[in-house]
């Protein structure tokens, strides 16, 4: 998909992400973004498969968490690096809004992916996507990326009868440019 950058999307829970542009790089493209998260917000425990990003903070205090290890904190000038194929989750400790600067690298589908999902945030008014956008998302993109703390029994039973239901109900038209999922 081409996008015109910078490119901003918010979730409506406090998260915002300003993709600033794509640069080449080694393997493949790096995108490069500004993070932002209100008081307490921030992503839920994710992974991404393929990609390794990093965040340095600007203003704010960055709380972090790697699965199964204990909570850490970055203050403003500190770089926090996340290596593919590891859960973590961020947010912005304390009272103060945090903001990053840092890059997903390789881009991928990231761009399309984190968008998609923060338009079905706000189409649920709530921190969840909406069901049948969430189901289709983590589905169709399971080589991708991952959200950990959701039940394997959902992603591997309920999500795929949610999405051939969502399917029969023509919920997909908006992804019919999505990007092929990365083997």
């Amino acid at each position: 998909m081409n996008y015109k950058y910078p490119q901003t999307i918010e979730n409506g829970n406090g998260e915002k992400i300003i993709f600033q542009y794509v640069e080449s790089a080694a393997n493949g493209e790096k995108v490069i973004l500004d993070a932002f998260c209100q008081p307490q917000s921030g992503p839920a425990m994710h992974t991404h498969f393929k990609q390794d990003e990093e965040l340095t903070v600007v203003s704010g205090k960055m709380g972090y968490k790697l699965l199964g290890q204990e909570e850490k904190f970055a203050l403003p000038g500190e770089t926090v690096l996340f290596k593919r194929g590891i859960p973590h989750k961020f947010w912005a400790d304390g009272s103060e809004p945090l903001q990053c600067k840092g890059w997903i690298h390789p881009a991928n589908s990231v761009v399309f992916f984190l968008s998609a999902v923060y338009a079905a945030q706000r189409k649920s008014g709530k921190g969840e996507p909406d069901p049948f956008d969430g189901a289709y998302l983590i589905t169709k993109y399971s080589s991708e990326y991952d959200m950990p703390e959701i039940p394997t029994f959902v992603k591997k039973v309920i999500f795929p009868i949610t999405v051939f239901m969502g399917k029969i109900l023509g919920k997909y038209t908006h992804f019919k440019d999505a990007p092929i999922p990365l083997e």
